[in-house]
């Protein structure tokens, strides 16, 4: 059993926020051709709505391999531009992956983040797999560990997937290049596509509905 330290969703939130905050991390997969020795890769990823982690990868890459005969898997991601990697908040996600046939739907969304990435999606090869966390270990900074379990990471209830591209129509009807595109809302924030990067806004309390996400979203 993992302890689970987090008496509130605090962590587990802040946990959610970093790995949304970041866009590609080391995956390891569990090698099929070197009986079970890790193998690590440098993967993009989405979290989707419900707090899972998307990857676009090839039926050729060994990681896609690997995973096709071991579901297990781990991804650990960070702040690539900040120096003090012993002090900076860092995540590692320990769980299971598997092939997601929604590919269209997933598509539309995961080219808004990575559309550099239109040319691997047309590519028949190349498919969606959904990674489902077990266990998070959590490090906010020097001294702020933790292991948050599944049950407790889970984002809270609501109608953002649902109601995201009617959100995003509206909010970029009235925005600007220069304002950022708003690419994305899910309970825990937004993101903007602004000059070729995207940009991560955290909302301060979770945002269940489009009419919240509006109200702090609109001027």
């Amino acid at each position: 059993m993992i302890p689970d330290k987090a008496n509130t969703q605090s962590n587990p939130r802040a946990a959610r926020q970093l790995l949304r905050a970041h866009r590609y991390g080391a995956l390891s997969t569990l090698s099929k051709k070197f009986d079970g020795h890790p193998f690590g890769s440098i993967t993009p990823y989405m979290v989707d709505h419900d707090g899972n982690l998307l990857i676009l990868i090839s039926a050729l890459a060994e990681h896609t391999k690997n995973i096709n005969h071991d579901a297990r898997v781990s991804l650990i991601t960070h702040n690539q531009e900040d120096s003090h990697i012993q002090t900076q908040g860092r995540i590692t996600l320990v769980g299971t992956a598997s092939l997601d046939g929604q590919r269209e739907q997933i598509g539309k969304r995961y080219l808004r983040y990575f559309p550099e990435a239109q040319t691997y999606y047309d590519m028949p090869d190349f498919e969606f797999y959904r990674i489902v966390p077990q266990a998070l270990r959590y490090i906010g900074g020097f001294g702020d560990i933790h292991w948050i379990k599944a049950e407790s990471y889970h984002v809270p209830d609501n109608s953002l997937a649902t109601e995201e591209d009617a959100l995003l129509d509206r909010l970029n009807a009235t925005r600007t290049a220069s304002q950022g595109w708003v690419i994305g809302i899910d309970c825990d924030g937004f993101d903007l596509r602004l000059d070729e990067r995207t940009v991560r806004h955290d909302f301060q309390t979770p945002v269940l509905d489009g009419a919240q996400a509006l109200a702090l979203l609109q001027p």
